[in-house]
């Protein structure tokens, strides 16, 4: 028994390892593609048989009642389940399912790359578009504080959307440059006028709207923000050029493409 075993053994090992049919080349790629292995293996002559699922037995929906009474005899269909008797004119509307809603207060700001404090960045809207501006901060509602300065090119500072601006490689070093705390959103909204009650008969006829007027307020914190922005520009080693590229408007002529160009 024991010269059996290892008989069998030895066979055993005389016997080669199984090469497979299909191997990777160098590369990752396999010799053989998923089509050709099919063929190969013979797949499409291998009968597939597949369990039938038993057929759910149709449960009744009338059923046949005897007519009672003396002279009756014969039968009637009852349905098992009765027929709406109400139906609505218009589908009701599904509600979809939707993300979970979030407060814009609590939405993430984003600011690009591009756009550090002290970036020249080109107005593309506005009454002011095509001027060139300062950019000084970011707000909380994501929106960029910026100024010309006014007595540069007469842009005061207003808030702008980062996407009606393009950023220039052009910059100002501001880092000594205080900005008010006060400059914020809620500064620049504007006071809608107060409802009156009853018109008088004098006031019927007074069809003048009240027009917008620039607080002392902020003509105050414009020349407190210019004044130190001036500064910068002065102390900058290409002043004149620099108060000259503030002033120009930018504009595009024939043959100048804005992908192609370097701002």
């Amino acid at each position: 028994m024991a010269e059996t075993g290892k008989k069998e053994v030895a066979a055993a090992e005389k016997k080669k390892a199984h090469a497979p049919r299909n191997f990777k080349l160098p590369g990752g790629v396999w010799r053989y593609s998923r089509s050709t292995m099919y063929s190969k293996r013979r797949l499409m002559k291998v009968k597939k048989t597949a369990t039938p699922k038993p057929k759910p037995k149709k449960k009744p929906k009338t059923i046949i009642k005897p007519i009672g009474g003396e002279k009756n005899g014969g039968f009637r269909v009852v349905k098992l389940k009765k027929e709406r008797k109400f139906y609505p004119t218009e589908d009701r509307p599904k509600l979809k399912r939707t993300r979970k809603m979030v407060a814009f207060k609590n939405h993430k700001r984003y600011l690009r790359e591009s756009i550090t404090p002290g970036t020249v960045l080109i107005m593309l809207a506005g009454r002011h578009r095509g001027k060139r501006v300062v950019f000084l901060k970011q707000l909380a509602t994501g929106l960029l504080l910026v100024t010309g300065p006014y007595q540069v090119n007469g842009c005061p500072l207003r808030r702008v959307n980062q996407i009606y601006t393009i950023a220039t490689s052009t910059k100002l070093d501001i880092s000594s440059v205080k900005i008010p705390e006060h400059l914020d959103d809620k500064y620049f909204r504007r006071k809608k006028p107060q409802k009156k009650s009853k018109k008088d008969e004098e006031e019927i006829f007074d069809t003048k709207k009240e027009e917008y007027a620039v607080t002392e307020q902020r003509k105050k914190d414009q020349l407190e923000v210019d004044k130190q922005i001036l500064k910068v520009i002065k102390t900058h080693p290409e002043k004149n050029t620099m108060l000259h590229y503030l002033k120009a408007l930018f504009y595009l002529q024939n043959k100048m493409y804005p992908h192609k160009m370097k701002f």
